[in-house]
């Protein structure tokens, strides 16, 4: 059951109306979203604002050359109705949360892709958390074995594999800096079960794409190809940013999320380090925005495009780095900087109006395939979120681990 007895992240009256009224707003339109979904579940908005569905069951895998990711989203519509549920204590959204949780419970099986972990740590755990129901942890419990077992290993370490069935080299090679936001699914594991080979799988991960990933100025590459056998990085690459050499914002937001998470479930000071040192990237790119274009790198008026999904998924991990960071100042600057990110968005890029569906304005899911750009995402609206719940409804939508002494 979620721990009631947190300390709240101290907050302005101004802030706390701001962020109660956002919160209100958002149970509102989920809820009048939730009856006309059908079997399907939100994906991005269209430009008239009405969102474009997916099935839950649309797995991932290749049509000859050609990969799909499937509905890696839908996880994240059963997140925001718990949240609804905590924020307004009506039963109905915890109603369409079991049922939705049905739809995407099937999922669970999918061992084409490590976006598991994304759709399992939104949905299953929050609800296993919420309600103490063992029918949400064995989901999360057969997602996570699904995502263990994408691990390779090499002569210089080991990594989970991104996309693909295992049986193809393409899907053995290809890593994804979104893996490091999924390694949650595999902390969570073992601190349910007992089991540590699913941490040592997302430890190892971890380590291995510090070393692949993250170039010398702490900026990252969005996928690495590996040799197999030696685990030396054949080459960085990209599908979602600007260039090969670019810094796609998202994916920047995904290393600094996952090395906070890793740092603490792990204890190991060296991950903290490295999600502050791609923070202050990230913070150093911004030139004193809230809101990164969609890539650092993008020139002419493609850098004008803004991901407010990116901003969402930072200042949700800031305001956990602030929590964890044993150093007070730094403590208290992170966490100024992730509620500053967070007020932004709430204050110049929430879709107040009702002709406007999701919950966050100018997220952009994919330039370079000119998919839901300057439009509202799934998993924007959801690490959005999260970083509220972080705030308002403090160890109810997430449970808290304590913070550990980093050695």
């Amino acid at each position: 059951m979620p721990d009631t007895s947190i300390s709240p992240i101290k907050i302005t009256a101004a802030r706390r109306r701001l962020f109660t009224e956002v919160l209100d707003i958002m149970a509102r339109k989920v809820a009048e979203d939730e009856p006309t979904l059908g079997v399907e579940f939100p994906h991005v908005t269209a430009p008239d604002g009405s969102w474009i569905k997916l099935p839950a069951s649309l797995s991932a895998g290749y049509t000859g050359e050609a990969w799909s990711h499937g509905n890696w989203l839908c996880g994240f519509w059963v997140g925001l109705l718990l949240a609804c549920y905590l924020h307004t204590s009506e039963k109905k959204y915890l109603t369409w949360a079991r049922e939705r949780m049905r739809l995407v419970a099937q999922r669970a099986e999918d061992p084409n892709t490590h976006d598991i972990g994304f759709i399992f740590d939104s949905s299953a755990i929050p609800g296993y958390t919420i309600t103490g129901d063992n029918w949400y942890a064995d989901i999360a419990m057969t997602a996570a074995d699904k995502l263990r077992a994408r691990i390779m290993t090499t002569r210089s370490g080991a990594y989970l594999a991104a996309w693909g069935p295992l049986n193809d080299l393409r899907g053995r090679c290809s890593s994804a800096i979104d893996t490091m936001a999924n390694l949650s699914l595999l902390y969570w594991a073992t601190n349910y079960s007992g089991d540590c080979s699913y941490r040592l799988a997302a430890e190892a991960h971890a380590d291995m794409t510090a070393k692949a990933f993250i170039r010398s100025d702490h900026s990252t590459y969005h996928a690495v190809e590996y040799d197999v056998v030696s685990g030396e990085r054949k080459r960085g690459y990209t599908y979602q940013g600007a260039s090969d050499e670019s810094a796609w914002s998202r994916g920047q937001g995904w290393a600094i999320y996952g090395y906070v998470n890793s740092a603490r479930e792990t204890g190991q000071r060296k991950y903290l380090l490295l999600a502050e040192q791609l923070a202050n990237y990230y913070v150093k790119r911004l030139a004193g925005r809230q809101v990164p274009p969609w890539d650092f790198d993008a020139t002419g008026t493609d850098a004008d495009i803004k991901d407010t999904a990116a901003a969402a998924v930072v200042s949700s991990a800031l305001l956990e780095m602030g929590r964890l960071h044993p150093g007070a100042a730094a403590a208290s600057a992170w966490t100024e900087r992730g509620l500053a990110m967070l007020e932004a968005l709430c204050r110049d890029e929430f879709a107040r109006e009702s002709s406007h569906r999701g919950l966050l304005k100018n997220s952009c899911y994919s330039k370079p395939h000119n998919e839901g750009v300057r439009s509202a995402t799934m998993f924007g609206d959801f690490f959005f979120n999260e970083a509220l719940c972080r705030v308002m409804l403090p160890g109810k939508f997430r449970a808290l681990a304590e913070v550990p002494v980093f050695a």
